[in-house]
This record gives C-alpha cells, structure tokens and sequence, in this order.
C-alpha cells in the first residue's frame, strides 16, 4: 500500500486552505449547480455548449475539492516557534546574501501549498530551501542550481514568519 504523502504548512496556510475549501463547496458548487440547470432548460444537451462548459467547470471545482480535502487531511502543521531562533525551517524567513558580496535576499520558506514567489514564499521542497532547511546564523551553505552549477551563500539572519 503506497504511503500518503503529508503536505508541511504553516497555520496561516492551513487557514487558507480551509477557506478555498469552504468558498467551493458553500458558494461555487452551488453557482455551477445553478447554470447547469438552467443550461439543461435550453434542450438538447449534444449541442449545448453552456452545459458542456458548466459540466466541464463543475468537473474541476470537485477535482480541486478532493485535493484541498487531501491536502487537509495530510497536513502536519509546522510550528516554527519550538525550532531553535537562529535555525532555518519551514514558517521562517531567512535572509541570505551570495558570496562573495551580493545583496541580501529574504524570504519566507513555506509548505509547497502556500509558496508564491511573488510574496517572497517559496517552498521547502525548492532547491535552495532544501539547501538551508537545519542550518543557522552565519553558516554558509553551497545551494545546488538547476543547470548543474552552484552557488555559495551565507545566512545573514532567520526571523518567525
């Protein structure tokens, strides 16, 4: 029997999670439910494209469902305040610079639910997060780049998120 995959979150992003969830089945299940019917009054349903096109939104909204309901059911909420300050781990943010003298970056690791980069949030399972994960103030870390190369960093200061 294959293990369940387990999905790492902060509280914040179980919270958002649930709210997705909530919004889809309280709210768009019904909308969908809503413009088939209505679509369904228009006759014959071989050639009805707004049936067709609510049945195929009505399909992605459940497959969305099942996996924020997966996603919930595997959580394992990371509480970032019992891991030491100075450590990197996921619901931290870690600022680092590239050696020898570039400027410092920060960003928040998450759980790979939540990551956005545009939000300064990227994933655990990203290379550089793999990277840091357990290390501390003022280590330096070689973080393993996707062309085969690396780069040489230095962790300037680890904060809650």
């Amino acid at each position: 029997m294959a293990e369940e995959k387990t999905f790492p979150m902060t509280v914040e992003g179980k919270a958002k999670i649930e709210e997705e969830l909530n919004t889809l089945i309280t709210e768009t299940r019904a909308e969908i439910t809503g413009r088939i019917q209505i679509a369904r009054s228009f006759g014959d349903l071989s050639e009805n494209s707004e049936y067709q096109s609510a049945k195929d939104e009505q399909a992605f909204v459940e497959g969305r469902i099942n996996t924020l309901q997966n996603m919930l059911d595997n959580a394992v909420i990371i509480d970032s305040s019992e891991i030491a300050d100075d450590e990197v781990s996921v619901g931290k943010k870690v600022t680092f610079k590239e050696l020898p003298d570039e400027e410092p970056e920060t960003y928040a690791i998450v759980g790979a639910v939540e990551a956005n980069p545009l939000e300064g949030k990227i994933s655990n399972e990203s290379p550089i997060a793999v990277a840091l994960m357990g290390k501390k103030v003022g280590d330096q870390v070689e973080v393993p780049l996707p062309n085969g190369a690396s780069m040489d960093v230095e962790i300037m200061a680890v904060d809650l998120a």
